[in-house]
C-alpha cells in the first residue's frame, strides 16, 4: 500500500506555535471582520437585531431616569418635605425597574437567539467547506487538532458581534445619558470626573496587545491538547498493547500544563484592568463626595443635585468599566474569528474545471495514458504510466510496498490530479467530468474500513442513501455479513459505536464490502479488500465478490498474490512503472518474470509481497498478454 500522501500544499493552515503579531487590531480591521460578519448574517437576524437594540435603549434610558430622578427624591421628599409626589415618583420607579428586567430579558434572549444561531450556521458552514477541500488538506492536518481549532474559534464570530452591539447600543448610550445628567447637575464636578479617563485608555491600550498575542497561543495550544486526547482515545487498544499509558499521560500533562499557564496569564493580563479602573473610579467618587460635602456643609447648598451627580457617577462606572474592558474582549474574539475566516478562505485547490460535465459511463473501461505523479517535488510516485482496465473485466495490481499501487486508485477518484498524462474512463478523461459524477460511478472498499456513528444499516445505506431496507440485506448477504448481523443484539439497527468499535475487524470489512455492493456502481476498486478476513470469511466474500464483479469493471490492489490468480488481467508495479502484464498463467510461465519471483517469496515467507526498501530488479520480461517496456522519467 502507498504510504499517505506527504506533500504540502497551501491549502492547510499552519496550526504549530507560530510567532504572533504583537501589534494590537486596527479600527480597520474589526470593522473590516464585523462588515463580513454583517454582510453574511445581517439581514437573516434584522429583526432580532431591532429587538435587542429597542431593548438594550430602554436598559439605558431607565438607568439614566434612574440617576436623574434622585434629585426630586432628595431635594422634594426629604429637603421640601412634599408629600404629595411620594406616589408619583415611587410609581415611577417601580415602572423604570419594570421596564428595566423586561427589556434586559429581551435583549438577552434576542442576542442569545442570534448567537446561538451564528455557532450553529459557522459550524456547518465549516463542515461544509471541508468537505470541498482535497485529500491533501486533510492529510497535512491532524483532524484532531483541525476539530479542536473549529471548536476554539467558532465562538469567535457570536462574541464579537455581541460585543461590539451591546458596547455600542447599551453600555455607550447608557454612559452617554449618565454624562449627560453628570453634566446637567454640576459641570464643574463632572469636568472633573472625567480625568480619569486618559490613564485609563493608556491601560487599555497596553493590555490589549498584550492579550492579542497570548489569546492566539493559548488556542493553538489548547487545539494541540484536545487533538492529542483524541487521538489516544482512538488507539486506545494500541496504547495498551505497547504499554504507552505513562508517555502518553505524560505528553498530555505537559499540554495540560502549558495551556494551563497560557489561561493564567490571560486572566492575569485580562484582569489586571479591574484593579486600575477600580482605583481611578474610587478617586473619581472620593474626590466628588468631598467636594460635594464641603458645599452642602459650607456652602448651604441643596443636596438633592449632588447625589444625583454621584448616583449617575456611580451607575456609569459599571458601563465605562464594560467600555474600557470591550478592547480587551474584542482582541480576544477577533483572534478566533480571524482563524476561522482563514480555515473558510482556503480555496479548495482541486476543483472542477469550468467546462466540467457529467460523467457518461456505459461499459467502464479505464485507461491510464502516461500517467505521472509525485507527492513531494523530489520523489516520483508514478511515472509514465500506462495500461487499461478492460471494461466489465477483473484486473489487479500487483507489486511490492511502495510500487504506486494504492496511488493509482486515488487518482482514479480524482482524490489528486495526475502531474502529466490522462486518465479515461470510456473515453471520457477524468479531469473534465464532475468529481460528484465520477466518484458516483466507482464503489470502492479500502484496506482499512472506516464506519460511522449509527447502526449497520446506516453504515451499508451510506454506499447509496435511495437503497431500501431490502436491498441492504441482500448486499450483506452477498458480503457474508447477514450472519453475523442477525446476530447482533438489535440486528441490523445496532449501533456501530466509534469507527465500528463494537465489531471486529473483519467484521467492519465485510460491513464496507456490503456498503460498496449496495452503490450500484459501474466501477469496483478494491484495496485488499480481504485483508482483514480469516480464510473461512475471505473465502465466502472472495465467492460474493466473484458473483458482484459480474458485469463491473473491477480494479483489485493485491498484496496476497493468492487473491487475483483468477483476475482477467494483472498489472505488475515496481517504482512507479508498469513492469510486466499478463494472466496469471501467463507470467507464471515465465519462471525469472517478476510475477513470478513474487510469488515465491510468498511462499516462503507466507507474507505479503517484499519491502520497497529492497526492490526486486528483474528485467522486464516478455509475457504472453503482452510485453511492456520499462519507461524512464
Amino acid at each position: 500500500m502507498q504510504p499517505g500522501p506527504r506533500r504540502k500544499t497551501h491549502e492547510a493552515p499552519d496550526l504549530t506555535l507560530q510567532a504572533p503579531n504583537k501589534q494590537k487590531a486596527s479600527v480597520g480591521e474589526v470593522n473590516a471582520v464585523l462588515r463580513r460578519i454583517l454582510a453574511e448574517n445581517g439581514r437573516d437576524h434584522r429583526w432580532s437585531y431591532v429587538v435587542a437594540i429597542s431593548c438594550m435603549l430602554l436598559v439605558s434610558g431607565t438607568t439614566a431616569f434612574t440617576a436623574w430622578i434622585m434629585s426630586p427624591i432628595v431635594n422634594q421628599i426629604f429637603y421640601e418635605r412634599r408629600g404629595d409626589l411620594v406616589v408619583w415618583i415611587c410609581a415611577g420607579i417601580m415602572g423604570a425597574f419594570l421596564l428595566r428586567g423586561f427589556a434586559g430579558y429581551g435583549q438577552a434572549v434576542a442576542l442569545a437567539t442570534i448567537g446561538n444561531n451564528l455557532v450553529a450556521r459557522y459550524q456547518k458552514r465549516i463542515f461544509d467547506h471541508l468537505m470541498k477541500l482535497g485529500v491533501g488538506f486533510f492529510n497535512d492536518t491532524r483532524s484532531g487538532r483541525l476539530a479542536a481549532q473549529v471548536n476554539e474559534n467558532v465562538g469567535g464570530i457570536r462574541d464579537l458581534l455581541s460585543i461590539t452591539l451591546t458596547s455600542i447600543t447599551r453600555d455607550a448610550v447608557t454612559l452617554a445619558g449618565l454624562v449627560g445628567i453628570m453634566i446637567y447637575q454640576d459641570p464643574v464636578l463632572s469636568l472633573s470626573s472625567l480625568l480619569i479617563g486618559p490613564p485609563l485608555i493608556w491601560a487599555v491600550v497596553y493590555l490589549t496587545r498584550r492579550v492579542r498575542r497570548i489569546t492566539r497561543e493559548s488556542v493553538l495550544i489548547n487545539s494541540r491538547l484536545i487533538g492529542a486526547v483524541q487521538e489516544a482515545t482512538q488507539g486506545i487498544a494500541i496504547v495498551k498493547a505497547f504499554t504507552m499509558e505513562d508517555q502518553l499521560a505524560s505528553r498530555i500533562g505537559a499540554l495540560a500544563d502549558t495551556a494551563e499557564q497560557r489561561s493564567n496569564k490571560i486572566a492575569r493580563v485580562s484582569e489586571r484592568l479591574a484593579p486600575i479602573s477600580d482605583m481611578l473610579a474610587g478617586l473619581a467618587v472620593t474626590s466628588v463626595i468631598a467636594y460635594s460635602g464641603y458645599r452642602a456643609l459650607v456652602l448651604g447648598q441643596p443636596p438633592g443635585a449632588v447625589f444625583s451627580f454621584i448616583t449617575a457617577l456611580i451607575l456609569a462606572y459599571d458601563p465605562a468599566r464594560r467600555l474600557a474592558r470591550m478592547q480587551v474582549g474584542m482582541e480576544r474574539a477577533l483572534v478566533n474569528a480571524r482563524m476561522i475566516y482563514e480555515l473558510l478562505d482556503l480555496e479548495p485547490q482541486q476543483g472542477d474545471a469550468p467546462d466540467a460535465v457529467e460523467a457518461q459511463f456505459t461499459s467502464g473501461e479505464v485507461r491510464f495514458n502516461n500517467v505521472s505523479f509525485r507527492y513531494v517535488e523530489e520523489t516520483p510516485v508514478l511515472q509514465e504510466l500506462s495500461f487499461v482496465a478492460a471494461a466489465g473485466k477483473m484486473t489487479a495490481i500487483v507489486g511490492a510496498s511502495g510500487a504506486g499501487k494504492t496511488t493509482l486508485v486515488a487518482l482514479l477518484q480524482r482524490f489528486y490530479d495526475v502531474e502529466s498524462g490522462t486518465i479515461e474512463v470510456d473515453g471520457q478523461d477524468i479531469s473534465k467530468v464532475t468529481k460528484q459524477s465520477l466518484r458516483g460511478s466507482i464503489a470502492y472498499v479500502s484496506q482499512s474500513p472506516y464506519l460511522f456513528e449509527g447502526t449497520i444499516r446506516d453504515n451499508i445505506r451510506y454506499g447509496r442513501m435511495s437503497a431500501t431496507d431490502a436491498e441492504i440485506e441482500r448486499a450483506a448477504q452477498q458480503a457474508a455479513a447477514d450472519g453475523f448481523i442477525r446476530q447482533q443484539p438489535q440486528g441490523y439497527d445496532t449501533p456501530v459505536g466509534e469507527n465500528g468499535a463494537t465489531l471486529s475487524g473483519g467484521q467492519r470489512q465485510r460491513v464496507s464490502i456490503a456498503r460498496a455492493i449496495v452503490r450500484q456502481a459501474p466501477i469496483l476498486l478494491l484495496d485488499e479488500a480481504t485483508s482483514a478476513l480469516d480464510n473461512e470469511a475471505e473465502a465466502r466474500v472472495q465467492e460474493a465478490l466473484t458473483h458482484v464483479m459480474e458485469g463491473r469493471t473491477t480494479i483489485v490492489i493485491a498484496h496476497r498474490l493468492s487473491t487475483v490468480v483468477n483476475a482477467d488481467h494483472i498489472v505488475v508495479m515496481e517504482q512507479g512503472r508498469v513492469v510486466e502484464e499478463g494472466t496469471h498463467a501467463a507470467l507464471m510461465a515465465d519462471p525469472h518474470s517478476v510475477y513470478a519471483r513474487f510469488h515465491r517469496v510468498q511462499g516462503k515467507k507466507g507474507l505479503g509481497l517484499v519491502d520497497d526498501s529492497k526492490p526486486i530488479q528483474t528485467p522486464v520480461r516478455a509475457t504472453r498478454a503482452k510485453k511492456t517496456a520499462v519507461r524512464s522519467t
